[in-house]
């Protein structure tokens, strides 16, 4: 392949650059596999009682289209004066994808807010698609590591599966508590996020101190 007035010296880096894209489609396609063929992860504690728009909704009521619910923590306390600019814009992509998910896979947005304050939030941003519940008043947060030992909200995706009546967690995106390698941060959902994937095919980059905002 070659582009209009592209010099040699280019096209020789490109085709490097080419070998390691498609090592990385590769190594993302194993590690995929080995994802979907861990064993049975540990049974659910209890069936958490969730705050939703339309009333109470247990998890395992959360399972409406198939056997498996994508669950992401938002970080969004009753003591944070504003929700997370990541998670925002986590959930700004997510929410123009989640009827594309839904094909597949069940998706549930949970934060600790109490739910008339996530859904004042989620008109905010226009999140038409997303479904959105409370998890005030229950140790979920704490139990699938959306929350830390002191109480800090943590953007965690869990995922969870129903077989023969009983809820197992299948998934969740431990490398976001990995130990972290210089100039990585967490990166654990990057590669559902558009904007970094976006950003990472500039010449710029995503830069090394600038995030998303609420608001520009």
């Amino acid at each position: 392949m070659n582009f209009p007035n592209e010099s040699p010296q280019y096209r020789a880096a490109r085709d490097e650059l080419l070998k390691a894209e498609l090592a990385l489609r590769r190594q993302i396609e194993q590690v995929a596999a080995m994802r979907r063929q861990l064993p049975e992860g540990g049974e659910v504690p209890e069936d958490y009682a969730f705050a939703s728009a339309r009333g109470p909704v247990k998890l395992s009521a959360l399972f409406e289209r198939g056997n498996t619910l994508v669950a992401y923590s938002f970080m969004y306390a009753p003591s944070m004066r504003e929700a997370c600019p990541m998670c925002t814009s986590f959930l700004d992509g997510l929410n123009g994808n989640a009827q594309h998910i839904a094909q597949r896979a069940d998706l549930v947005v949970i934060a600790k807010s109490p739910i008339e304050r996530v859904m004042e939030y989620a008109r905010g941003r226009g999140w038409t698609n997303l479904r959105l519940v409370s998890s005030a008043g229950t140790t979920y947060n704490r139990d699938y590591h959306g929350e830390d030992e002191k109480g800090a909200q943590m953007p965690m995706m869990n995922v969870f599966v129903k077989k023969d009546a009983r809820l197992r967690h299948f998934y969740g995106s431990e490398l976001l508590y990995a130990p972290e390698e210089k100039g990585q941060n967490a990166r654990h959902n990057d590669l559902m996020w558009p904007l970094w994937n976006v950003l990472d095919l500039t010449p710029e980059g995503r830069g090394s101190d600038w995030y998303p905002k609420l608001a520009y």
